[in-house]
Parts: C-alpha cells; structure tokens; sequence
C-alpha cells in the first residue's frame, strides 16, 4: 500500500473511532467564530485510558509516517498536557523514546518555579493540540519555546477543520491551519481533515450518520478552503 493510501486508511480509522466514541458528534454547534456548524469535535471526551491509548496510536502513527523530525514534545495547557504525555507513552513503545514538557496557566513561585513543567526545552520541539482554531495557542507556544532558548518545528492536531478562520466577525481567506504553515512557518501533522470526515459520511453503513453529509458538505462550500 502506498503512503497515500495508508494515510487516507488511518484517517477513516479515526474518524470512524471518534464518532463511535461520541467525541464527534452532528447536529448544530456554535463555534468560537459564531458560526453553526454541522459537527463538533470535543478532544475532551477522549476521557479514559482505552479511548486516550488509541489516541495516541493514531497520533504517533501519523507522526512516525510523516517523516518530521523533532527532539521532543511540548503540551500546551490545558488538553495538551495528556496528548504530549500519550502520545510520548506511545512513541517510546514504539521505540521512538521522546522527552516532553507542557506550561501552567499561571507561575509558580515555589518549589522549581516557573510556568515550563517536565523535561528541560531544547533542540527542535514539536507542538502538539487537538485543533488549532485561531493560531493563537501555536503562537504562544512558540514564543514560551524561544524563550526557552529551543526550536519549535511543528505542530501536530488530531482534526484539521480545514474552513476559513474569522477575525473580528470577518471570515479570512485562510484556515488557521495554512495561517500556522504560511505565516508561522511551521508543518502542520493532522490525524485527519474535514475531507477524511465528508468521505466517511459518503461510505459509512449508518444511514443515521450519512445524514448528516448534505449539511456538512453546505458548511464547507460555505466556510471550507
């Protein structure tokens, strides 16, 4: 099987996995830029340690295929803390053992001190999320590496949304995700993409699932890029 193909098997994978575990879910959501849309995707639900193994599994593959090269993890508050600590459990499983590190909302002024927990940030630090939804997390990742002396050399998610960021109520001629790669100047390693999610709900057996296609095909005419 070619890479292509292999990556497309293990989006469908994840996706289908999400949705039997009712972390994506269809029907009417509010999102952060106001709009409606058809799905919801809540990396929150991964809430136990089944769910949160094969997580990982589906991240580390993903990652280990994608060839990027980096020297450790780092987890920003407060749902990147579990995905970099999975995510290096399943690495170092796979033989691929990996520090990481992740932030405090707020400084401490005991003990270590500081905001940065976990391994010290040097050499090339990948960044990991659930979403990226507007950049800013990335960028504020990326300054607390820097400032730690250390390169940021990517970002991985779980689902890319691949739709138009908004500004100030305005939507913009770019997905968060292309404002990381172009303007950051960083990969961007998604599990999978609203197109991995249009194709499963086009050959799902669950007539209640496919359903909700047609909504979800409008919102990406509407908002996709």
């Amino acid at each position: 099987m070619n890479t292509a193909a292999s990556q497309d098997a293990l989006a469908q994978e994840f996706v289908t996995f999400a949705v039997e575990t009712g972390v994506l879910r269809f029907g009417e959501f509010k999102t952060k830029a106001g709009r409606l849309s058809p799905y919801f995707f809540n990396a929150g639900l991964f809430d136990d340690g089944l769910k949160v193994g094969r997580l990982a599994q589906f991240y580390a593959q993903r990652l280990l295929a994608s060839g990027l090269e980096f020297d450790m993890i780092f987890g920003p508050a407060y749902k990147g803390i579990t995905l970099a600590a999975a995510v290096a459990i399943e690495l170092a499983r796979l033989g691929h053992n990996k520090p990481f590190a992740y932030n405090r909302k707020e400084a401490k002024d005991h003990g270590e001190g500081g905001t940065l927990v976990g391994a010290k940030v040097q050499g090339r630090v990948l960044i990991i999320d659930d979403v990226i939804s507007a950049g800013t997390s990335v960028r504020e990742s990326i300054a607390m590496i820097q400032a730690a002396g250390a390169t940021p050399c990517g970002v991985t998610i779980a689902l890319d949304r691949q739709e138009k960021a908004a500004e100030n109520g305005q939507d913009l001629p770019w997905s968060a995700v292309q404002y990381v790669r172009d303007q950051l100047k960083l990969p961007v390693v998604a599990i999978a993409g609203l197109s991995d999610l249009l194709q499963y709900l086009q050959t799902t057996s669950s007539t209640a699932v496919s359903a909700h296609a047609v909504a979800v095909h409008a919102y990406r005419d509407r908002y996709g890029v």
